[in-house]
């Protein structure tokens, strides 16, 4: 990546709804030249993908929990994850150094179904333990971090 893809990965994190015409006058580029570099971007796996920043309590996930997962040791890590995925209320899945194997950010709408979701974890095979902590509120979240200019 260049200086200018890294320029319109910049621009595409802050407003991913910018058009070829704003990114390209902003780069310095043709449009066109510039749909061919997203393109790439795209296509490279470098963005990954757009979506909607949306407000959680206005779609029924008022709570958010942070979750350690304290692996089992005869568990298989991949079984593990699977059956994480196939939790929706799952937000993000870190694996981790330390005690607990993985950290999980789970929203759900209420406190009992925060305890149906820590329920589901407890008896999935190859977790020994959890540990949870609510968020009293979010001050910020995915904020984009700058980004490092190009290697000379």
């Amino acid at each position: 990546m260049d200086a200018i893809d890294l320029s319109l990965v910049d621009l595409l994190r802050g407003n991913a709804r910018l058009s070829y015409a704003e990114l390209a006058r902003q780069v310095g580029l043709s449009a066109p030249a510039v749909h061919e570099r997203v393109g790439k971007l795209e296509s490279g796996g470098v963005i990954r993908g757009y979506r909607a920043d949306v407000e959680p309590e206005s779609i029924g996930l008022g709570v958010t929990a942070l979750i350690g997962i304290v692996q089992d040791s005869g568990g298989d890590t991949e079984d593990v994850l699977e059956a994480f995925r196939a939790m929706p209320e799952i937000e993000s899945c870190y694996f981790m150094a330390g005690v607990e194997s993985f950290l999980l950010k789970a929203k759900v709408g209420t406190i009992a179904e925060l305890e149906q979701l820590i329920n589901r974890l407890n008896r999935t095979a190859g977790v020994a333990s959890t540990r949870t902590a609510v968020a009293l509120s979010t001050k910020w979240e995915n904020r984009p971090q700058p980004l490092a200019p190009p290697p000379a």
